[in-house]
């Protein structure tokens, strides 16, 4: 059977759909700054939002965000709709992810909470390795007053 799903890059028409997904999945909102705005200042940067679709539908199901600061390179936002997962389709988002961070040539960073044991699980899979014993620490909005 053909794989009825397609990876393609963002556009602003798109906006509404991923937004979506990031609230379901957890993984990202306007809450924290993913707005279309942003979105495509990271695209202009020289960054990638691959996105996973159904073919015959056009039903978004997953994303992947590549940023970089001309260094490295970082994953955010890399996830499935939850009622498509299971179905080894992080697999193929995340070789087309890595398909595009190749071309950089830079080191590929990602952030994963170490709860998520089957995210944890694929990128060990696909040669990512622990960094360290580090905390994360953020300031969301460096204009907001005290």
């Amino acid at each position: 059977m053909k794989n009825r799903f397609v990876i393609r890059f963002y556009a602003e028409s798109d906006f509404e759909a991923v937004s979506e997904l990031w609230e379901i999945t957890g993984i990202g909102g306007k809450h924290r700054g993913d707005v279309n705005e942003v979105i495509i200042r990271t695209i202009e940067m020289g960054g990638k939002l691959l996105l996973m679709a159904d073919e015959k539908s056009g039903e978004l199901i997953g994303t992947s965000w590549l940023t970089n600061d001309g260094r490295r390179s970082y994953l955010h936002h890399f996830g499935i709709r939850p009622e498509y997962q299971g179905q080894q389709l992080s697999l193929q988002l995340l070789e087309a992810t890595l398909a595009e961070a190749r071309k950089t040539g830079y080191q590929l960073k990602l952030e994963v909470h170490h709860d998520n044991l089957k995210a944890v699980s694929l990128y060990k899979k696909y040669g990512f390795t622990y960094l360290g014993d580090y905390d994360v620490y953020i300031i969301r909005d460096l204009r907001a007053e005290e």
